[in-house]
């Protein structure tokens, strides 16, 4: 061995030091709180942990209802109530003074039973998830059938309205046309004359605009012929007056969507054109309409004047035509999406799954 070697420590026994939770809460007390006295500092603790628990364990209570009582939520509202009680368990030791044996037992053993369920309790609460997941989609499911109905109950409404218009007050104005015509030959003044020819002029005028509501109502064309014919004849009347200049283009020719998708797409196009001619002071309006693989796109776009998109998050401020497009789009699986900016004139964009 070297000379410089260390002597060899003797052999002793070393014990480690274990501390209790509840000494080393009193250490750290007695460091930071110096002026309070431990025992003070711990009775203080357990109170208002009793009191913390106590509510705990009453709002979990109350959840369960709201949970329609599922396992998991009870067993984990039940581990708030034995941590309660493990804390007056606590606080009666406390005001005992001589730690008693089985009241430790009993403590521990309700720590055991608390962790326990509350282990399960989260294993368990995966259902509480799924269940609040499906109630989510069963309430947007009903809520599309609510919408569906409100939608083809208008149409429905739009139908008989303009059925009645055209099958019961056409046939009267052609009927009063028919009577003056006859009058023609009888009347010789020319004021009469004049008179009735400005009759003839004002029934006609009426057979036309009664035409043109009932059209509006329940285009026929768009029943019989589609989408697409639908909305040519709308541009192609609407640039007969001269108001604005409409470009629509698409690549779908005489292929048909769903009756529900064509009727929403098809009152779309008549808002967003109304919106432009009464806002927008638009001068044109381009449209295209084109079937792609899997979905079915609308663009529009007008050269108006624009205005800030950030204002229709006002409820008192957006209107109505914007919102019951948005909300039409959604009820056939749809996307709308509107970009404007002053200045800069008004896009958007219909997206749905063919």
């Amino acid at each position: 061995m070297s000379r410089f070697a260390p002597a060899p420590l003797p052999r002793c026994i070393v014990t480690p030091l274990i501390y209790s939770p509840i000494y080393v809460l009193d250490e750290i007390t007695s460091i930071f709180v110096p002026h309070i006295p431990v025992p003070m500092v711990r009775l203080i603790a357990l109170i208002i942990s009793i009191v913390l628990q106590i509510i705990a364990a009453s709002i979990a209570l109350r959840f369960m209802k709201l949970t329609k009582y599922r396992l998991s939520w009870i067993l984990l509202s039940i581990s708030f109530v034995f941590m309660a009680v493990q804390k007056f368990i606590q606080l009666f030791e406390y005001f005992r003074g001589t730690p008693s044996y089985s009241w430790q037992m009993i403590d521990e053993w309700i720590g055991v039973l608390i962790s326990f369920m509350i282990i399960v309790g989260v294993v368990l609460i995966r259902e509480l998830f799924s269940s609040l997941k499906r109630a989510e989609t069963d309430r947007v499911k009903t809520e599309k059938r609510v919408l569906n109905a409100i939608i083809n109950t208008e149409e429905n409404e739009r139908k008989r309205f303009a059925k009645d218009l055209h099958d019961g007050l056409g046939p009267i104005l052609s009927t009063v046309k028919m009577s003056l015509s006859a009058l023609n030959d009888r009347i010789k003044d020319p004021s009469g004359t004049i008179i009735l020819t400005n009759t003839n002029h004002l029934v006609n005028e009426a057979i036309s605009t009664i035409k043109d509501i009932s059209n509006n109502l329940s285009p026929h064309i768009l029943s019989n012929f589609g989408l697409v014919s639908a909305i040519s004849a709308f541009t192609t009347k609407i640039n007969q007056t001269k108001t604005v200049e409409i470009d629509f283009k698409s690549n779908m020719e005489t292929q048909r969507l769903e009756n529900d998708k064509e009727v929403v797409v098809y009152r779309a196009v008549c808002e967003l054109i109304n919106n432009s001619i009464l806002h927008s002071g638009a001068s044109r309006i381009e449209i295209e309409l084109n079937k792609h693989e899997k979905f079915v796109t609308l663009q529009f776009y007008d050269n108006g004047r624009g205005f800030d998109t950030s204002t229709l998050s006002k409820e008192d401020i957006k209107g109505m035509g914007l919102s019951n497009i948005e909300t039409r789009v959604k009820t056939v699986e749809g996307v709308f999406i509107l970009e404007s900016m002053p200045g800069k004139g008004t896009s958007a964009l219909i997206k749905m799954i063919d």
